[in-house]
């Protein structure tokens, strides 16, 4: 059952033919869809693939992916397809272009900033943000899995990101919504489902924008998206947003037979995946350029810088652990961690650091005692790790599961010191072998329960 204002809604919206077809789709069962890593992945895998995202497919049936060592090692993420979109406006609105800054606002669990962080490559960077702690400490453990080393994520209202002024070249929002688009895949979003929220949410998507706005460089893109069907969070909101900032549309040029509805909204062309045109679940995105070429004019006083430098040794220590070295500059995080940050990247981070709660960024390394180096977690799943550094032990799939359980598992293929463990030939962590047993040096944030 669906709550009949939402109902009288969607008529008005569609017409009553097209709101029935709608409402069927909503009855069917949801669409499964994966994205793969192509800095982890050599070769396309086959399949059904979306047509809007070139690492996007379809699979027949929704495997248990917690039981997928792959899925731990960051080989590819589990993202719904309608939402892939993003990478179709992204191309048509950046091109190649190799050093874009993305702001990515409302960012967990961590489907679209892995995908932005692929788009951007190690020649840009994505922010991350999400202001519910719990929540960012997830979406940090998502990125550490992806492994590319080229995201920062933060812990704050947009309000205080706001203060970066012009800092971004694309200002994402997936704007927290009413949810109507998930109501196949979340029979409870249903029963939450009123009016009244769909108000409230209207004014916290418009609350949002405003506060980051100006952390958007002048020429700079919004991409504005939300995962629900309503005119009031979608086409109200981007009308808003032109009414009230200076903006112009962007022209984007798609196949009709992908399914996709189009409309406009204060001149801005909008689009709209319903599930029973589109392959995939409710999703609405739009994008327009900022105007407003006034020049950066502040950002937020420093504080106590987080970095230290670290010493020759140290350095020359973790280039050993690294493809390509000379692209990476190592600094000593807080009292005893050593990160990496692409070059291009590290002044950036630093200054958001400096003003911003940040809870990961680039890659850790780990710790170093005396003359050796403990690898973190997020090093075996760093795509520029170098393997020729350590060990390599290659498991079976039920071998593998009981390390990711931190239960015994076969110690045969694991030489003595420090293993690289791997599936099918994907890194998923570091375990010690001491003799006739090993020390699984796996995080209890990755470790699978109960299952």
């Amino acid at each position: 059952m669906f709550p009949q204002e939402f109902v009288n809604s969607m008529e008005q919206t569609l017409g009553a033919e097209e709101c029935a077809r709608l409402l069927a789709a909503l009855n069917e069962p949801a669409t499964t869809s994966i994205r793969f890593n192509p800095f982890k992945v050599a070769q396309r895998p086959e399949g059904d693939s979306v047509p809007w995202n070139r690492y996007g497919f379809y699979l027949n049936e929704r495997p248990v992916f917690t039981l997928d060592p792959l899925m731990h090692g960051g080989m590819y993420y589990v993202q719904e397809a309608s939402s892939m979109f993003v990478e179709e406006l992204y191309r048509q609105a950046f091109g190649d272009r190799e050093d874009v800054r993305v702001l990515d606002l409302c960012a967990a669990p961590g489907g679209k900033t892995t995908l932005y962080s692929t788009l951007v490559g190690v020649g840009g960077m994505v922010l991350a943000n999400e202001p519910i702690r719990n929540r960012a400490m997830v979406l940090a453990d998502n990125v550490k899995r992806w492994g590319l080393g080229n995201v920062a994520v933060t812990c704050n209202d947009p309000s205080q990101i706001g203060a970066y002024e012009h800092m971004f070249d694309l200002l994402a929002i997936d704007a927290p919504c009413s949810g109507e688009g998930m109501f196949r895949k979340n029979a409870d979003s249903r029963k939450e489902w009123s009016a009244s929220n769909v108000e409230m949410c209207a004014a916290r998507q418009k609350r949002i924008i405003a506060d980051a706005w100006s952390a958007l460089k002048p020429g700079g893109v919004l991409i504005y998206s939300t995962c629900t069907f309503n005119q009031t969070e979608d086409e109200g909101v981007v009308e808003w947003i032109t009414q009230n900032f200076d903006c112009e549309p962007i022209g984007v040029e798609l196949p009709d037979d992908w399914g996709i509805v189009r409309t406009t909204a204060g001149g801005v062309e909008c689009f709209h995946f319903y599930p029973h045109l589109a392959k995939g679940e409710g999703f609405f995105a739009a994008i327009l350029r900022k105007g407003d070429g006034r020049i950066k004019t502040k950002s937020p006083k420093a504080r106590k810088t987080p970095f230290a430098e670290l010493g020759k040794r140290e350095i020359l220590l973790l280039q050993e652990w690294v493809q390509q070295p000379e692209y990476v500059r190592f600094m000593q995080v807080g009292e005893d961690s050593m990160y990496g940050y692409y070059r291009s990247q590290y002044p950036v981070i630093k200054s958001l650091a400096e003003g911003l709660n940040m809870i990961y960024s680039g890659v850790c390394m780990g710790q170093i005692f005396g003359k050796t180096l403990r690898p973190d977690h997020a090093l075996a799943l760093y795509h520029e790790l170098n393997r020729d550094k350590c060990s390599i032990a290659e498991l079976a799939k039920e071998q593998v599961l009981n390390y990711l359980r931190r239960q015994e598992h076969d110690l045969s293929p694991l030489s003595e010191g420090l293993n690289l463990i791997c599936y099918e030939g994907a890194p998923v962590g570091w375990s010690k072998r001491i003799g006739n047993r090993a020390n699984t040096l796996l995080p209890s944030a990755f470790r699978i329960v109960n299952l």
